[in-house]
């Protein structure tokens, strides 16, 4: 049996900007668009990028790798022990009767189906605990850009996911950034328990 966690593998803001951020690194810079006029009353702002390269969304990503790594750690010894039991029950499969091979197999079958129920509920929690997280620097980040609309007389606040191409004067992303890192830099949380009574 080899296990396979990931449980960051969740689609989430924070994941597909830093994905989208990496390829667009690696690709050649294209030619300068030619603008049109800027829009009055038409502002931009990216949440996932100001997320993303922010401070606290920085800071956010590094302990989620160490939840991660400390999950991994829990899981692995138990995961190593199956591995090496099964691999001698195998060993010894010409020399037991038929019964007490089932038996050891019906026990190894139970061990690995609660594994696998545990990292299932381990992947849950990081998840959750990876929610919340982010739904913490959003809320942060809402009366900023309440700010911004109206220090920039905006009549609509556009996100940037939803809109291909825009004159950049437009964009309020970067000057988010500046008051999200100056609001919050980070806070302490810790992965979420699912097991405990009363638990979501």
């Amino acid at each position: 049996m080899t296990m396979k966690f990931s449980p960051l593998g969740c689609v989430s803001a924070l994941v597909i900007f830093t994905a989208s951020a990496a390829g667009a690194a690696a690709q050649t810079t294209p030619a300068p668009l030619a603008q049109g006029p800027v829009i009055p009353g038409l502002c931009i702002l990216s949440v996932n990028q100001a997320i993303s390269t922010s401070t606290v969304g920085g800071y956010v990503r590094t302990r989620l790798d160490q939840i991660v790594t400390q999950v991994k750690a829990e899981l692995s010894p138990e995961d190593s022990a199956i591995n090496t039991d099964a691999k001698a029950l195998e060993a010894q499969r010409a020399t037991l009767d038929a019964a007490t091979f089932q038996s050891r197999g019906a026990a190894l079958t139970t061990r690995i189906n609660a594994l696998r129920q545990k990292a299932d509920l381990r992947q849950r929690e990081v998840k959750a605990t990876e929610d919340k997280a982010l739904n913490r620097i959003a809320q942060e980040l809402e009366p900023i850009a309440q700010q911004l609309y109206q220090a920039h007389h905006c009549s609509a606040l556009i996100d940037k996911g939803s809109v291909m191409m825009a004159n950049p004067d437009m964009d309020l992303t970067t000057a988010a950034v500046t008051a999200l890192n100056a609001r919050i830099q980070q806070f302490a949380f810790d992965r979420e328990h699912l097991d405990t009574p009363g638990a979501k």
